[in-house]
């Protein structure tokens, strides 16, 4: 399969100093601090049809000059046109991350090929009424997408129903499938390299489990996206049902690839094509709006100078809509996977904290969870995220829904001081007992926020957000110097993982009692869950 991101000379380390070393990054830290943090100016920014709001955020004259400085210094228009224009952005790998292509209206012709097999492969599967049942095996980048997209789109049920296998324990493959018509199920198999241990071994168990139930021709019923065609085909899946996409499109981009095929068959190929077209347009935003009218650019500041500079070690999404659960543990590993880093591109300390860690729930039950931490703990930075029109029939429910989104972010940017508390107090009983007990009900309050607005959530505003924290995402790491698009954090894990399986198979086999080059735990417990020997 062609690869058809054109060449574009790569970053080199020379063009990355660490960001301490900066002037532009010290004239940043001090007008941060001039700046004001409790929303006294009013700052909205329309984005592709969401409006971000980030009045909550620090702001002054001399942070949007030092800001704007700031990305100079790290050639930001330059590198957004290569980020764009499909240049090699993942120095590491030598590889462009092309993924905005997947979503033009007007893409190159191979991937306009793969579009267009998929629209055919999805109406034919409809016309004839093919499956009941999807069975879409895929981890991280090729899971949490579509997990997000169903749940938003399918929340009142679909005509075809699905299952999302991801992890290697065997309860999640046994789930899967359990209550399943065999003959009626497709087996969608996501995975880049076609190599990913979990969605292999799961895939193992789905064909088994079709061989088993008496399908005639079980590989008929398998699908594969993937980057590697040739394993799929040694796998058994028929070539006209693997769906390849390109090296340059990240495991976690994916799913603007092939890899939507399972949300096609369930919610809809309207549904993707909606998505798409949200997504390129947060595109055109990111490639022409102005810096200090750019939202990605500004959350990405914003999100900076949380991190880097008042020592945020989080970011709190809150969504309050119960149809975007899954918008957290995507969001999770877009941010960590892709932040989570502390060299730099030149291989040096970047020297200031980098990603934060992300987490969250949706609204309201959040609240009841963890908003305690949030107004008297250590806090966070927070993201809120809210529709203004509801898709039920129930308006005092949106009213309830918004006004609560609304006052926790007045919360944590007003607070309340001890005066305040005592005056609200004074002449309810004991003053000694009321000075002691307003101590408890202070609010710090200036706690920084991000409000983001979707007029309604349809297909078109979901691709929009997403957009959204992928450019924030690629700004964020521009400015630390980090390169967001390889994940050598994982591999270690990978190899150690093989190693403990061939050094039991080695202890099963009689070829040694135990391997002693663990450290004292690991080795204790190796040899604990031990399989018994041959």
């Amino acid at each position: 399969m062609k690869d058809s991101a054109p060449l574009m000379p790569s970053v080199t380390p020379s063009e990355v100093p660490p960001l301490s070393n900066m002037p532009e990054w010290s004239t940043f830290q001090e007008s941060l601090q001039g700046a004001d943090c409790r929303g006294e100016k009013l700052r909205l920014i329309d984005a592709a049809g969401l409006c971000v709001d980030l009045s909550a955020q620090p702001c002054s004259e001399d942070l949007t000059r030092a800001s704007e400085a700031l990305l100079s210094a790290r050639d930001f228009t330059r590198m957004r046109r290569r980020l764009l224009e499909g240049g090699v952005v993942n120095p590491t790998e030598d590889r462009a991350a092309w993924h905005s292509m997947l979503r033009e209206p007007s893409p190159t012709p191979e991937v306009a090929h793969e579009r267009n097999r998929l629209l055919q492969f999805v109406q034919r599967a409809d016309n004839e009424r093919r499956w009941r049942h999807v069975l879409h095996i895929g981890i991280g980048g090729s899971d949490w997408g579509l997990r997000l997209t169903v749940a938003a789109f399918g929340y009142t049920g679909t005509w075809r129903d699905i299952r999302f296998v991801a992890n290697i324990d065997g309860h999640a493959i046994e789930g899967g499938i359990a209550g399943l018509n065999p003959h009626e199920t497709v087996v969608v198999i996501a995975s880049k390299s076609f190599a990913t241990a979990e969605t292999l071994e799961n895939a193992r168990r789905a064909l088994e489990w079709l061989r088993a139930s008496g399908v005639k021709c079980p590989e008929r019923q398998l699908v594969a996206v993937t980057a590697r065609p040739a394993l799929a085909r040694e796998f058994g899946v028929p070539e006209d049902q693997i769906f390849p996409f390109w090296d340059w499109v990240g495991g976690r981009f994916s799913f603007w690839s092939s890899v939507c095929v399972s949300t096609a068959l369930t919610v809809g190929t309207d549904v993707m094509a909606g998505m798409l077209a949200g997504a390129h347009a947060m595109d055109e935003h990111f490639r022409t709006a102005p810096i200090e009218r750019n939202a990605p650019v500004q959350l990405a500041l914003a999100g900076v100078a949380n991190r880097s500079v008042l020592g945020l070690s989080s970011l709190n999404i809150s969504v309050y809509d119960s149809r975007l659960f899954h918008l957290v543990p995507y969001l999770q590993q877009l941010e960590m996977e892709s932040l989570g880093k502390s060299v730099t591109i030149a291989g040096e300390p970047v020297g200031v904290p980098t990603g934060p860690a992300v987490w969250g729930m949706p609204g309201t039950d959040a609240q009841h969870t963890f908003f305690q931490w949030l107004h008297q703990g250590d806090g966070a930075a927070v993201d809120f995220i809210v529709c203004q029109q509801a898709d039920h029939r129930w308006p005092e429910h949106h009213q309830q829904l918004i006004a609560n989104c609304l006052a926790q972010r007045e919360a944590l940017l007003r607070g309340k001081s001890y005066e305040e508390v005592l005056a609200e107090m004074e002449g309810t009983g004991d003053p000694e007992h009321v000075k002691w007990l307003a101590k408890h009900k202070v609010y710090p309050g200036g706690r920084p926020s991000n409000l983001i607005v979707l007029p309604r959530l349809s297909p078109y505003t979901l691709g929009a957000l997403i957009a959204l924290y992928e450019h924030k995402v690629f700004v964020q790491a521009l400015i630390w110097g980090i390169n967001p698009f390889d994940q050598w954090g994982v591999e270690l894990g990978k190899t150690l993982t093989a190693r403990i399986r061939k050094d039991w198979e080695s202890m099963s086999e009689g070829k040694c009692d135990a391997v002693s080059s663990h450290d004292p735990s690991t080795q204790y417990w190796l040899e604990r869950f031990a399989p018994s020997r041959k």
